[in-house]
């Protein structure tokens, strides 16, 4: 009886080192800040700087219709247009994907313009998922406040 619970706890460690070794870290950095462009008009701009292989999706992704555009909410000011990307866009295929895609890798910006007065805070979060050629992360939310300088 002893051999058996021994050997089954040897297995579980095992199993569980191995489990370990799946996880993958989120690859994205990013940061969000905020620059007055006219009297009471600002850009609230979502820097994301991925990390060698990872790509991210554009607001436009094309492909089969099963890839997932970044999204962004933003509160605490009046919102001014849909937010714009600001990066190297790649048109391609990519295997299993049906169709043409469009991806950020490396670096990519997201400027929302709102208006709103000069110290208001602005809050809200956004949503993203990254992916390699050959993986794709769980989507992840997160949130932010920024100020308006």
């Amino acid at each position: 009886m002893n051999m058996l619970r021994s050997g089954v706890l040897v297995m579980v460690m095992l199993l569980s080192f191995a489990a370990k070794g799946q996880i993958v870290r989120d690859p994205t950095t990013w940061t969000v800040e905020t620059k007055k462009t006219a009297a009471s008009t600002y850009d609230v701009i979502f820097h994301l700087k991925l990390q060698p292989m990872w790509h991210i999706f554009s607001l436009t992704p094309g492909g089969d219709g099963m890839q997932l555009p970044p999204e962004f909410k933003v509160t605490g000011a009046k919102v001014k247009g849909k937010v714009k990307e600001k990066g190297k866009l790649t048109k391609g295929k990519i295997e299993g994907i049906d169709g043409i895609v469009n991806y950020y890798a490396g670096n990519v910006d997201y400027v929302q313009s709102v208006t709103g007065a000069a110290g208001t805070k602005v809050s809200g979060s956004y949503k993203y998922q990254v992916c390699t050629d050959e993986m794709c992360l769980a989507p992840k939310t997160k949130t932010f406040e920024v100020t308006l300088k």
